[in-house]
């Protein structure tokens, strides 16, 4: 009989959630290798199986654990958007300095007209003093220093609201080894991004 505690039912809706936003590379270790991304993809959106794929990457106790959970540390937006609003501010100056309509056109084909109008708002908050120039480069750059910003911010986390992040993203970004020089700058980073966020309607 399906239970009708309202609890049980945000916590199953959560892990469903949860489920369909993971990274499908996350679940090479725990599925047989053979299955396409297709494949995995159809799984996620299985209801019946979401929790069960929730369980065997958090375990089975952290995801009890987490029944009264509400949104997670992002407001339920995108881990790569945050990442490239914090790596954006961090390479503010060389953003500013891209003049060419030519060069600004690759950056934000890279990195989003959001971030690059981030970046300049936040100019008095920029990290890096190396200047890159080259777009392509300088949008690399971007996101490999914001994705470290975010995994050292979520180090002050609790472990599920940090997977429930992380797990979002591909396996072996920045977000998982960041630098002495991004937990130095994390907190005052990603303060900007999560009240620019917080702005917004919720995620769905």
């Amino acid at each position: 009989m399906a239970s009708t505690d309202p609890n049980h039912s945000s916590h199953s809706d959560r892990l469903r959630e949860l489920a369909a936003l993971i990274h499908p590379g996350r679940f090479a270790g725990h599925l047989d290798g053979l299955l396409s991304a297709a494949t995995v993809l159809q799984l996620q959106k299985t209801p019946r199986l979401q929790q069960r794929l929730v369980e065997l990457l958090l375990g089975s106790e952290l995801v009890s654990n987490g029944t009264d959970w509400g949104r997670d540390v992002l407001l339920g937006h995108d881990p790569r958007r945050a990442a490239l609003l914090a790596g954006s501010i961090w390479h503010a100056r060389s953003v500013l300095k891209l003049v060419s309509k030519h060069d600004v056109a690759i950056l934000i084909e890279n990195i989003g007209a959001e971030a690059h109008a981030f970046a300049i708002r936040h100019l008095s908050s920029a990290v890096a003093t190396t200047s890159i120039d080259d777009p392509q480069k300088l949008a690399s750059q971007i996101e490999h220093d914001g994705c470290a910003c975010l995994g050292a911010w979520l180090k002050d986390a609790s472990e599920l609201d940090r997977v429930r992040v992380l797990f979002r993203l591909p396996v072996g970004t920045t977000a998982e080894s960041p630098a002495a020089e991004h937990h130095n700058s994390a907190g005052q980073l990603l303060s900007l991004v999560v009240a620019h966020l917080a702005t917004e309607e919720p995620a769905a």
